[in-house]
Protein backbone atom coordinates (compact mmCIF):
# COMPACT_ATOMS: atom_id res chain seq x y z
CA UNK A 1 0.00 0.00 0.00
CA UNK A 2 1.10 3.05 -1.02
CA UNK A 3 1.71 5.88 1.79
CA UNK A 4 1.31 9.53 1.24
CA UNK A 5 1.78 12.45 4.13
CA UNK A 6 -0.22 16.03 3.21
CA UNK A 7 -1.10 18.84 5.16
CA UNK A 8 -4.86 18.94 3.67
CA UNK A 9 -6.78 16.22 2.58
CA UNK A 10 -9.72 16.96 0.37
CA UNK A 11 -12.58 13.93 0.25
CA UNK A 12 -14.76 14.80 -2.78
CA UNK A 13 -14.59 16.70 -5.75
CA UNK A 14 -17.41 18.24 -6.68
CA UNK A 15 -18.27 21.86 -6.44
CA UNK A 16 -17.39 22.30 -2.26
CA UNK A 17 -14.09 19.93 -2.68
CA UNK A 18 -13.05 22.09 -5.58
CA UNK A 19 -13.70 25.04 -3.90
CA UNK A 20 -11.74 24.00 -0.81
CA UNK A 21 -8.82 22.79 -3.33
CA UNK A 22 -8.68 26.02 -4.96
CA UNK A 23 -8.61 27.74 -1.39
CA UNK A 24 -6.37 25.13 -0.12
CA UNK A 25 -3.14 25.72 -2.18
CA UNK A 26 -3.14 29.33 -1.47
CA UNK A 27 -1.61 28.37 1.54
CA UNK A 28 0.18 25.13 0.87
CA UNK A 29 0.78 22.51 -1.64
CA UNK A 30 1.21 19.86 0.28
CA UNK A 31 -2.33 18.85 -1.11
CA UNK A 32 -4.57 15.49 -1.87
CA UNK A 33 -7.71 15.61 -3.51
CA UNK A 34 -9.28 12.46 -3.75
CA UNK A 35 -13.03 11.44 -5.59
CA UNK A 36 -13.95 7.83 -5.89
CA UNK A 37 -17.02 8.80 -8.39
CA UNK A 38 -17.34 10.24 -12.42
CA UNK A 39 -15.79 13.90 -12.19
CA UNK A 40 -18.28 16.58 -12.85
CA UNK A 41 -21.00 18.08 -9.53
CA UNK A 42 -24.07 17.28 -9.17
CA UNK A 43 -25.10 20.50 -10.39
CA UNK A 44 -24.03 19.80 -13.92
CA UNK A 45 -24.54 16.57 -14.46
CA UNK A 46 -27.77 15.56 -12.95
CA UNK A 47 -28.73 18.53 -11.04
CA UNK A 48 -29.60 22.29 -11.93
CA UNK A 49 -28.45 22.36 -15.33
CA UNK A 50 -30.08 19.15 -17.26
CA UNK A 51 -33.61 20.27 -14.91
CA UNK A 52 -33.20 23.93 -16.37
CA UNK A 53 -32.98 22.71 -20.02
CA UNK A 54 -35.75 20.05 -19.61
CA UNK A 55 -37.91 22.88 -18.03
CA UNK A 56 -36.67 25.41 -20.92
CA UNK A 57 -37.73 22.57 -23.47
CA UNK A 58 -41.40 22.89 -21.32
CA UNK A 59 -41.95 26.39 -21.08
CA UNK A 60 -41.22 26.48 -25.53
CA UNK A 61 -43.97 24.04 -26.05
CA UNK A 62 -46.61 25.30 -23.46
CA UNK A 63 -46.31 28.92 -24.42
CA UNK A 64 -46.64 27.84 -27.83
CA UNK A 65 -49.85 26.44 -27.06
CA UNK A 66 -51.27 29.15 -25.06
CA UNK A 67 -50.97 32.60 -27.60
CA UNK A 68 -55.05 32.44 -27.58
CA UNK A 69 -55.27 35.14 -25.04
CA UNK A 70 -52.84 37.47 -27.20
CA UNK A 71 -55.05 36.89 -30.49
CA UNK A 72 -52.24 34.35 -31.93
CA UNK A 73 -53.46 30.39 -33.46
CA UNK A 74 -50.57 28.12 -33.50
CA UNK A 75 -51.22 24.80 -35.02
CA UNK A 76 -51.42 22.06 -32.83
CA UNK A 77 -47.72 21.77 -30.88
CA UNK A 78 -45.96 18.41 -31.72
CA UNK A 79 -43.14 17.67 -28.85
CA UNK A 80 -40.58 15.52 -29.78
CA UNK A 81 -39.11 13.46 -27.09
CA UNK A 82 -36.11 12.16 -28.35
CA UNK A 83 -35.20 15.85 -29.62
CA UNK A 84 -35.61 16.93 -26.60
CA UNK A 85 -33.29 14.77 -24.66
CA UNK A 86 -30.89 14.82 -26.81
CA UNK A 87 -30.78 18.44 -26.54
CA UNK A 88 -30.87 17.69 -22.63
CA UNK A 89 -28.16 15.72 -23.08
CA UNK A 90 -26.23 17.02 -25.53
CA UNK A 91 -25.88 20.61 -23.52
CA UNK A 92 -25.47 18.82 -20.11
CA UNK A 93 -22.53 17.12 -21.55
CA UNK A 94 -21.30 20.59 -22.47
CA UNK A 95 -21.82 21.86 -18.86
CA UNK A 96 -19.63 18.89 -17.13
CA UNK A 97 -17.41 19.38 -20.23
CA UNK A 98 -16.21 22.98 -18.54
CA UNK A 99 -16.11 21.28 -15.29
CA UNK A 100 -13.77 18.96 -16.46
CA UNK A 101 -11.41 21.37 -17.71
CA UNK A 102 -11.12 22.88 -14.26
CA UNK A 103 -10.41 19.48 -13.02
CA UNK A 104 -7.94 18.81 -15.81
CA UNK A 105 -5.98 21.40 -14.64
CA UNK A 106 -5.50 20.43 -11.11
CA UNK A 107 -1.91 19.14 -10.50
CA UNK A 108 -2.17 15.41 -11.41
CA UNK A 109 0.00 14.95 -8.64
CA UNK A 110 -2.61 16.24 -5.81
CA UNK A 111 -5.35 13.82 -7.10
CA UNK A 112 -6.22 10.24 -6.08
CA UNK A 113 -8.76 8.07 -7.68
CA UNK A 114 -11.04 6.03 -4.72
CA UNK A 115 -13.17 6.14 -2.02
CA UNK A 116 -11.52 7.05 1.13
CA UNK A 117 -12.48 6.29 4.73
CA UNK A 118 -11.06 6.96 7.93
CA UNK A 119 -8.89 4.69 10.38
CA UNK A 120 -8.66 7.46 12.36
CA UNK A 121 -8.34 11.63 12.69
CA UNK A 122 -5.86 11.92 10.83
CA UNK A 123 -5.34 8.96 8.57
CA UNK A 124 -7.15 7.96 5.56
CA UNK A 125 -7.35 4.54 3.58
CA UNK A 126 -8.48 4.44 -0.01
CA UNK A 127 -10.01 1.47 -1.11
CA UNK A 128 -7.36 -0.32 0.10
CA UNK A 129 -4.48 1.26 -2.20
CA UNK A 130 -3.06 4.03 -0.94
CA UNK A 131 -2.54 5.38 2.97
CA UNK A 132 -3.20 9.84 3.43
CA UNK A 133 -1.54 11.03 6.59
CA UNK A 134 -3.23 14.49 7.20
CA UNK A 135 -2.67 17.05 9.27
CA UNK A 136 -5.75 18.52 8.35
CA UNK A 137 -8.94 16.93 6.69
CA UNK A 138 -11.84 18.82 4.67
CA UNK A 139 -14.93 16.60 4.09
CA UNK A 140 -16.87 17.48 0.69
CA UNK A 141 -18.67 14.17 -0.61
CA UNK A 142 -21.46 15.37 -1.49
CA UNK A 143 -24.90 13.79 -1.39
CA UNK A 144 -27.44 11.09 -3.44
CA UNK A 145 -30.73 10.78 -3.68
CA UNK A 146 -32.67 9.20 -0.74
CA UNK A 147 -36.36 7.13 -1.01
CA UNK A 148 -38.97 5.49 1.35
CA UNK A 149 -39.24 2.04 1.13
CA UNK A 150 -42.35 1.53 -0.60
CA UNK A 151 -40.95 2.70 -3.54
CA UNK A 152 -38.94 0.24 -3.73
CA UNK A 153 -41.94 -1.69 -5.26
CA UNK A 154 -41.45 0.11 -8.55
CA UNK A 155 -38.17 -1.96 -9.30
CA UNK A 156 -36.44 -1.32 -12.45
CA UNK A 157 -38.95 1.31 -13.40
CA UNK A 158 -38.15 4.03 -10.08
CA UNK A 159 -35.93 7.20 -11.46
CA UNK A 160 -34.36 9.61 -9.21
CA UNK A 161 -32.80 12.52 -10.84
CA UNK A 162 -29.32 11.07 -10.95
CA UNK A 163 -31.00 8.65 -13.92
CA UNK A 164 -33.77 10.57 -15.62
CA UNK A 165 -31.76 12.92 -17.80
CA UNK A 166 -30.23 9.30 -19.42
CA UNK A 167 -33.55 8.53 -20.84
CA UNK A 168 -33.66 8.54 -24.70
CA UNK A 169 -36.87 9.79 -25.06
CA UNK A 170 -39.98 10.87 -22.96
CA UNK A 171 -41.68 8.58 -21.01
CA UNK A 172 -45.51 8.23 -21.87
CA UNK A 173 -46.41 8.92 -18.36
CA UNK A 174 -44.45 9.34 -14.59
CA UNK A 175 -45.50 9.66 -11.23
CA UNK A 176 -43.72 11.69 -9.11
CA UNK A 177 -43.21 11.34 -4.99
CA UNK A 178 -41.86 14.65 -3.50
CA UNK A 179 -43.46 17.77 -4.39
CA UNK A 180 -40.11 19.77 -3.45
CA UNK A 181 -37.97 21.60 -5.70
CA UNK A 182 -37.07 18.48 -7.67
CA UNK A 183 -39.93 16.66 -7.85
CA UNK A 184 -42.35 20.20 -9.07
CA UNK A 185 -39.73 21.48 -11.38
CA UNK A 186 -39.20 18.50 -13.67
CA UNK A 187 -43.37 17.11 -12.65
CA UNK A 188 -44.37 20.37 -14.15
CA UNK A 189 -41.66 20.41 -17.00
CA UNK A 190 -43.31 16.75 -18.06
CA UNK A 191 -46.43 17.63 -18.33
CA UNK A 192 -45.85 20.31 -20.22
CA UNK A 193 -43.50 18.21 -22.96
CA UNK A 194 -47.15 16.09 -23.02
CA UNK A 195 -46.21 13.05 -20.32
CA UNK A 196 -48.67 11.80 -18.04
CA UNK A 197 -47.91 13.33 -14.65
CA UNK A 198 -48.91 12.80 -11.02
CA UNK A 199 -47.37 14.02 -8.27
CA UNK A 200 -47.58 12.77 -4.63
CA UNK A 201 -46.78 14.51 -1.67
CA UNK A 202 -47.44 13.06 2.30
CA UNK A 203 -46.70 16.25 4.73
CA UNK A 204 -48.78 18.65 2.53
CA UNK A 205 -45.20 20.39 2.00
CA UNK A 206 -45.18 22.29 -1.79
CA UNK A 207 -41.96 23.08 -3.04
CA UNK A 208 -41.33 23.92 0.77
CA UNK A 209 -43.29 27.08 1.04
CA UNK A 210 -43.85 28.19 4.43
CA UNK A 211 -46.40 30.69 4.62
CA UNK A 212 -49.90 28.52 4.31
CA UNK A 213 -51.77 31.01 2.13
CA UNK A 214 -48.86 30.91 -0.83
CA UNK A 215 -49.08 27.13 -0.28
CA UNK A 216 -52.20 26.68 -0.70
CA UNK A 217 -52.30 29.11 -3.51
CA UNK A 218 -49.35 27.05 -5.36
CA UNK A 219 -51.01 24.11 -4.50
CA UNK A 220 -54.54 25.13 -6.29
CA UNK A 221 -52.42 26.90 -9.17
CA UNK A 222 -50.29 23.50 -10.24
CA UNK A 223 -53.50 20.97 -9.87
CA UNK A 224 -54.76 23.42 -13.21
CA UNK A 225 -51.96 22.49 -15.09
CA UNK A 226 -51.35 18.45 -13.73
CA UNK A 227 -52.90 16.38 -11.00
CA UNK A 228 -51.24 16.66 -7.88
CA UNK A 229 -51.66 15.64 -4.09
CA UNK A 230 -49.85 17.10 -1.38
CA UNK A 231 -51.53 14.81 1.33
CA UNK A 232 -51.59 11.62 -0.88
CA UNK A 233 -52.86 8.21 1.00
CA UNK A 234 -50.26 5.87 -1.28
CA UNK A 235 -51.19 1.70 -0.33
CA UNK A 236 -49.06 0.03 -2.67
CA UNK A 237 -46.65 0.27 -5.62
CA UNK A 238 -45.87 -2.74 -7.82
CA UNK A 239 -43.63 -3.02 -11.03
CA UNK A 240 -45.49 -4.47 -13.96
CA UNK A 241 -44.84 -6.24 -17.45
CA UNK A 242 -46.63 -2.83 -18.32
CA UNK A 243 -44.87 -0.10 -16.23
CA UNK A 244 -45.65 -0.02 -12.15
CA UNK A 245 -49.05 0.15 -10.61
CA UNK A 246 -49.50 2.70 -7.86
CA UNK A 247 -52.48 2.02 -5.88
CA UNK A 248 -54.02 5.28 -3.48
CA UNK A 249 -56.86 6.97 -2.73
CA UNK A 250 -57.33 9.72 -4.81
CA UNK A 251 -58.03 13.34 -3.41
CA UNK A 252 -62.26 12.70 -3.84
CA UNK A 253 -61.85 9.80 -1.12
CA UNK A 254 -61.88 6.95 -3.65
CA UNK A 255 -59.39 4.03 -4.07
CA UNK A 256 -57.66 4.00 -7.54
CA UNK A 257 -55.27 1.51 -9.24
CA UNK A 258 -53.36 3.50 -11.99
CA UNK A 259 -50.49 2.27 -14.32
CA UNK A 260 -47.29 4.53 -15.00
CA UNK A 261 -44.42 4.01 -16.72
CA UNK A 262 -42.02 5.23 -14.32
CA UNK A 263 -42.31 6.33 -10.39
CA UNK A 264 -39.75 9.68 -10.21
CA UNK A 265 -38.33 9.31 -6.58
CA UNK A 266 -37.69 13.24 -5.38
CA UNK A 267 -38.48 12.59 -1.57
CA UNK A 268 -35.00 14.31 -0.74
CA UNK A 269 -31.14 13.40 -0.46
CA UNK A 270 -29.12 12.04 2.05
CA UNK A 271 -25.28 13.21 2.73
CA UNK A 272 -22.40 10.83 1.66
CA UNK A 273 -21.02 10.98 5.08
CA UNK A 274 -22.30 7.05 6.40
CA UNK A 275 -19.33 5.07 4.10
CA UNK A 276 -16.94 7.12 5.75
CA UNK A 277 -15.61 5.45 8.45
CA UNK A 278 -16.73 8.38 10.80
CA UNK A 279 -17.13 5.03 13.84
CA UNK A 280 -13.47 5.59 14.02
CA UNK A 281 -12.99 9.13 14.46
CA UNK A 282 -14.25 10.54 18.03
CA UNK A 283 -16.93 13.20 16.06
CA UNK A 284 -20.14 14.72 17.31
CA UNK A 285 -22.88 14.29 14.87
CA UNK A 286 -26.37 15.04 14.70
CA UNK A 287 -29.55 13.20 14.57
CA UNK A 288 -29.30 12.06 10.69
CA UNK A 289 -25.17 11.11 11.67
CA UNK A 290 -23.96 13.95 9.99
CA UNK A 291 -21.28 15.50 11.42
CA UNK A 292 -21.79 19.10 13.36
CA UNK A 293 -19.81 21.81 12.20
CA UNK A 294 -19.85 25.79 12.85
CA UNK A 295 -21.72 27.50 9.75
CA UNK A 296 -19.01 30.54 9.85
CA UNK A 297 -15.91 28.21 9.63
CA UNK A 298 -17.08 25.17 8.61
CA UNK A 299 -15.53 23.70 11.29
CA UNK A 300 -16.18 20.02 13.02
CA UNK A 301 -15.90 18.99 16.54
CA UNK A 302 -12.88 17.76 15.97
CA UNK A 303 -10.48 20.99 15.13
CA UNK A 304 -9.03 19.96 12.20
CA UNK A 305 -11.73 18.19 10.47
CA UNK A 306 -13.75 20.80 8.23
CA UNK A 307 -16.88 19.83 6.54
CA UNK A 308 -18.42 21.79 3.49
CA UNK A 309 -21.26 21.49 0.76
CA UNK A 310 -24.39 18.25 0.42
CA UNK A 311 -22.37 16.50 2.96
CA UNK A 312 -23.18 18.30 5.89
CA UNK A 313 -27.04 18.68 4.54
CA UNK A 314 -27.86 22.06 5.60
CA UNK A 315 -27.89 24.06 2.67
CA UNK A 316 -27.87 21.68 -0.54
CA UNK A 317 -27.40 24.62 -3.34
CA UNK A 318 -24.82 25.13 -5.44
CA UNK A 319 -23.89 28.53 -4.27
CA UNK A 320 -23.48 27.81 -0.70
CA UNK A 321 -21.69 24.62 -1.46
CA UNK A 322 -18.79 27.07 -3.67
CA UNK A 323 -19.04 29.39 -0.32
CA UNK A 324 -18.81 26.39 1.91
CA UNK A 325 -15.65 24.86 0.40
CA UNK A 326 -13.79 28.23 0.11
CA UNK A 327 -14.49 29.05 3.69
CA UNK A 328 -13.36 25.04 4.76
CA UNK A 329 -10.54 24.75 2.28
CA UNK A 330 -9.14 28.33 3.64
CA UNK A 331 -9.08 27.47 7.36
CA UNK A 332 -7.61 23.64 6.66
CA UNK A 333 -4.97 25.77 4.78
CA UNK A 334 -4.40 28.23 7.71
CA UNK A 335 -5.16 26.00 10.84
CA UNK A 336 -4.77 26.34 13.11
CA UNK A 337 -6.02 29.74 12.50
CA UNK A 338 -9.07 30.14 11.76
CA UNK A 339 -11.10 32.56 10.20
CA UNK A 340 -15.30 33.49 9.45
CA UNK A 341 -15.96 32.85 5.80
CA UNK A 342 -18.41 35.18 4.19
CA UNK A 343 -22.15 33.83 4.86
CA UNK A 344 -24.83 35.29 2.43
CA UNK A 345 -28.47 36.24 2.71
CA UNK A 346 -30.04 32.87 2.27
CA UNK A 347 -31.69 33.11 -1.12
CA UNK A 348 -33.66 29.59 -3.06
CA UNK A 349 -35.39 29.58 -6.09
CA UNK A 350 -37.55 26.68 -7.47
CA UNK A 351 -37.68 27.36 -11.48
CA UNK A 352 -41.52 26.19 -11.34
CA UNK A 353 -43.92 28.56 -13.34
CA UNK A 354 -45.14 30.51 -11.28
CA UNK A 355 -41.42 30.43 -9.41
CA UNK A 356 -41.13 30.20 -5.97
CA UNK A 357 -38.06 32.42 -3.83
CA UNK A 358 -37.44 32.47 -0.35
CA UNK A 359 -34.91 35.43 1.23
CA UNK A 360 -33.42 35.90 4.60
CA UNK A 361 -34.90 34.39 7.41
CA UNK A 362 -37.64 31.80 7.08
CA UNK A 363 -40.85 32.43 8.53
CA UNK A 364 -40.41 29.78 11.38
CA UNK A 365 -37.26 32.16 12.77
CA UNK A 366 -38.75 35.35 12.16
CA UNK A 367 -41.82 33.93 14.26
CA UNK A 368 -39.07 32.42 16.99
CA UNK A 369 -36.84 35.62 17.15
CA UNK A 370 -38.86 38.60 16.45
CA UNK A 371 -42.31 38.82 19.00
CA UNK A 372 -43.36 41.99 16.84
CA UNK A 373 -42.96 42.11 13.09
CA UNK A 374 -45.07 43.32 10.16
CA UNK A 375 -46.15 41.93 6.96
CA UNK A 376 -46.81 43.34 3.53
CA UNK A 377 -48.19 41.51 0.61
CA UNK A 378 -48.77 41.80 -3.10
CA UNK A 379 -51.54 39.61 -4.77
CA UNK A 380 -50.07 39.51 -8.92
CA UNK A 381 -53.17 39.00 -10.36
CA UNK A 382 -53.88 42.60 -10.49
CA UNK A 383 -50.40 43.64 -11.35
CA UNK A 384 -49.39 45.70 -14.60
CA UNK A 385 -47.01 44.27 -16.33
CA UNK A 386 -47.85 40.88 -14.95
CA UNK A 387 -51.36 41.24 -16.65
CA UNK A 388 -49.68 42.40 -19.77
CA UNK A 389 -47.67 39.10 -20.15
CA UNK A 390 -50.45 37.06 -19.23
CA UNK A 391 -48.70 35.71 -15.96
CA UNK A 392 -50.80 37.34 -12.93
CA UNK A 393 -50.75 34.60 -10.17
CA UNK A 394 -49.20 34.77 -7.46
CA UNK A 395 -48.68 35.85 -4.28
CA UNK A 396 -45.86 37.89 -2.25
CA UNK A 397 -45.26 38.60 1.13
CA UNK A 398 -42.07 40.42 2.58
CA UNK A 399 -41.45 40.69 6.46
CA UNK A 400 -39.77 43.31 8.56
CA UNK A 401 -38.94 44.25 12.14
CA UNK A 402 -41.25 46.22 14.05
CA UNK A 403 -39.39 49.60 15.83
CA UNK A 404 -36.45 49.28 13.30
CA UNK A 405 -37.93 48.35 10.29
CA UNK A 406 -35.36 46.42 8.62
CA UNK A 407 -36.11 43.68 5.89
CA UNK A 408 -36.30 40.03 7.82
CA UNK A 409 -37.21 38.40 4.71
CA UNK A 410 -39.90 37.27 1.89
CA UNK A 411 -41.65 34.77 0.80
CA UNK A 412 -42.89 34.54 -2.93
CA UNK A 413 -45.21 32.42 -5.44
CA UNK A 414 -44.82 34.66 -8.92
CA UNK A 415 -43.64 35.55 -12.13
CA UNK A 416 -40.27 36.43 -12.46
CA UNK A 417 -39.49 35.43 -8.54
CA UNK A 418 -35.77 34.12 -9.49
CA UNK A 419 -35.53 38.42 -9.94
CA UNK A 420 -37.17 39.70 -7.88
CA UNK A 421 -35.74 36.75 -4.98
CA UNK A 422 -32.10 38.15 -5.73
CA UNK A 423 -32.80 42.22 -5.31
CA UNK A 424 -34.43 41.23 -1.82
CA UNK A 425 -30.97 39.21 -0.64
CA UNK A 426 -28.98 41.96 -1.78
CA UNK A 427 -31.45 44.00 0.20
CA UNK A 428 -31.26 41.23 3.28
CA UNK A 429 -27.40 41.15 3.38
CA UNK A 430 -27.07 45.00 3.68
CA UNK A 431 -29.52 44.95 6.31
CA UNK A 432 -31.61 47.79 4.35
CA UNK A 433 -34.58 48.73 6.18
CA UNK A 434 -38.27 49.10 4.15
CA UNK A 435 -37.74 52.77 4.20
CA UNK A 436 -34.39 52.51 2.24
CA UNK A 437 -35.67 49.70 0.09
CA UNK A 438 -38.47 52.03 -0.99
CA UNK A 439 -36.32 54.85 -1.85
CA UNK A 440 -34.61 52.37 -4.64
CA UNK A 441 -35.83 53.25 -8.24
CA UNK A 442 -38.50 51.44 -10.06
CA UNK A 443 -38.81 51.35 -13.70
CA UNK A 444 -42.66 51.25 -15.55
CA UNK A 445 -44.01 49.33 -16.25
CA UNK A 446 -42.42 46.24 -14.59
CA UNK A 447 -43.13 43.07 -12.46
CA UNK A 448 -40.79 44.74 -9.52
CA UNK A 449 -43.31 47.76 -9.10
CA UNK A 450 -45.22 44.65 -7.60
CA UNK A 451 -42.27 44.69 -5.10
CA UNK A 452 -42.84 48.17 -4.08
CA UNK A 453 -46.36 47.48 -3.83
CA UNK A 454 -45.39 44.99 -1.07
CA UNK A 455 -43.05 47.44 0.77
CA UNK A 456 -45.63 50.41 0.63
CA UNK A 457 -47.98 48.24 2.46
CA UNK A 458 -45.10 46.90 5.06
CA UNK A 459 -44.12 49.97 5.20
CA UNK A 460 -47.44 51.08 6.40
CA UNK A 461 -47.78 48.55 8.95
CA UNK A 462 -44.40 49.56 10.69
CA UNK A 463 -44.50 51.74 13.91
CA UNK A 464 -41.20 52.91 14.04
CA UNK A 465 -38.65 53.72 17.00
CA UNK A 466 -36.90 56.78 16.42
CA UNK A 467 -33.98 55.77 18.36
CA UNK A 468 -33.19 52.81 16.39
CA UNK A 469 -33.07 54.63 12.84
CA UNK A 470 -30.44 55.08 10.69
CA UNK A 471 -31.94 57.37 8.37
CA UNK A 472 -34.93 59.72 10.03
CA UNK A 473 -38.54 58.75 9.44
CA UNK A 474 -39.26 61.62 7.24
CA UNK A 475 -37.00 59.75 4.37
CA UNK A 476 -40.37 57.50 4.37
CA UNK A 477 -42.81 59.83 2.64
CA UNK A 478 -42.54 57.91 -1.11
CA UNK A 479 -43.43 54.40 0.20
CA UNK A 480 -45.80 55.59 2.75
Amino acid sequence: MDTRQVEVAIIGMGTAGMGAYRAARKHSDSVVLIEGGEYGTTCARVGCMPSKLLIAAADAAHHARHTDVFGGHASPVVVDGKAVMDRVQRERDRFVGFVLESVESFDPEHKITGYARFRDAHTLIVDGHTEIQAERIVIATGSRPAYPDILKGAGARLLSNDSIFELEDLPESVAVFGPGVIGLELGQALSRLGVRVKVFGRSGSVANIADAEIRAYAEKTFNQEFYFDAKAKIEQIEETEQGVDIRFIDRSGQRVTENFAYVLAATGRVANVDRLGLENVDIELDERGVPVFDANTMQSSIAHIFIAGDANNSLTLLHEAADEGAIAGANAGVFPELRRGLRRAPLSVVFTEPQVAAVGLSLRDIESGFPHYAVGQISFEGQGRSRVMAKNRGLLKVYAEQGTGVFLGAEMFGPAAEHIGHLLAWARQQQMTISQMLEMPFYHPVIEEGLRTALRDVNARLVIDKSTLILECSDNKQGA
